[in-house]
């Protein structure tokens, strides 16, 4: 049996990624916190901790923190059973990571049912959507929103359909920097407007246009959804960016999509834990719920897929004719 306070002292130190910091959150010495980390190590014979700085788990410890959120759920879940109503009890504290697009688009649906539940502190981590599967197998989430089909042994990868980006600058931007549409030269010419330097979608779209990798272009990097459309739309530069959240912009004019016949899928999955305390599973099928009601269905997608990046990384891209051509579209890359 496994000593909770043990436990507890454990998951606050990774948490924390300090020593210091988690004797401080626990009100209890740092020595006392070593001694705690030291007998739990040795009750399990192996190593759980890594002394760096930041402190971070070995592959034991990630193990051991998927455990104790687990239980700290199943906790929280059963109080709010056993508890009346009327008598007030903690939330459960728990993270999600959540790529950005997805929180700038369609995943404020589900903050709102589940924020104002007020069953649970939430803690939404927000990343690459290439990248949230990493916090997850290092036990720093119960779940994420992944490019990724492909789950990790113990995981569960559950589709919950495509996001649609296009391509957008202003007209004037447009008839600056590409007077004879997307030509490899005009690229190289013109500065793209990106998330930031994980964000490999730019990379990938102009590979899937041209047939060949170009990375040698001007980039502005504009780490949030809205600045990177803002940044667009003040005339800085070109970018990809999803549809639903630059629709009203094109609506008024302020927009163009340059590849009218050149839309990018991007796949989403909700991975996470193959045993979810039921908690957990409630939000599961939240998040499936919004997701198949916002996102667009994959069975009802005709395009082609094309893998970029490799291993578990690798982003799934289906190119795309609009389902819906723009009075001001013309039929080609080419032209404006």
């Amino acid at each position: 049996m496994l000593d909770r306070d043990q436990l507890e002292t454990f998951a606050v130190v990774i948490e924390q990624q300090s020593f210091e910091k988690a004797a401080t959150a626990l009100s209890i010495t740092r020595g006392a916190v070593s001694q705690r980390i030291k007998a739990l190590e040795e009750s399990l014979s192996t190593v759980l901790v890594l002394r760096d700085r930041p402190v971070s788990p070995t592959p034991a410890g990630e193990v051991l923190l998927r455990h104790v959120k687990a239980l700290r759920i199943l906790e929280g879940s059963a109080l709010q059973e056993l508890v009346p109503r009327p008598k007030p009890h903690a939330p459960v504290p728990l993270s999600i990571a959540v790529n950005a697009d997805s929180l700038a688009t369609w995943f404020p649906e589900v903050l709102k049912e589940l924020l104002l539940s007020q069953l649970v502190a939430l803690e939404v981590i927000a990343d690459d959507q290439d990248h949230t599967s990493q916090l997850l197998s290092r036990g720093e989430v119960i779940g994420c929103i992944s490019t990724s089909p492909k789950a990790a042994d113990g995981f569960v990868a559950e589709c919950l359909g495509a996001m649609e980006y296009r391509c957008y600058s202003t007209s004037e931007f447009a008839q600056s920097a590409f007077p004879d549409g997307l030509t490899v030269p005009s690229v190289l010419a013109a500065p793209a407007v990106l998330f930031n330097r994980k964000d490999s979608l730019h990379d990938d779209f102009l590979k899937s246009r041209f047939g060949f990798s170009i990375d040698r272009y001007a980039k502005h990097f504009l780490p949030s959804p809205v600045a990177l459309l803002e940044g667009v739309a003040m005339g800085a530069g070109y970018g990809l960016i999803p549809s639903t959240q630059a629709q009203a912009l094109v609506d008024s004019g302020r927009l163009i999509d340059l590849c009218p016949n050149h839309g990018v899928m991007v796949d989403l999955y909700w991975h996470h834990w193959e045993l979810e305390p039921p908690l957990a599973h409630d939000i599961t099928a939240l998040i499936v719920k919004v997701a198949q009601r916002e996102l667009v269905s994959r069975a009802v997608d005709d395009s082609v897929e094309v893998v970029a990046g490799s291993g578990d990384s690798a982003t799934r891209l289906r190119h795309v004719s609009p389902l819906v051509a723009s009075d001001k579209a013309k039929a080609d890359c080419n032209t404006h």
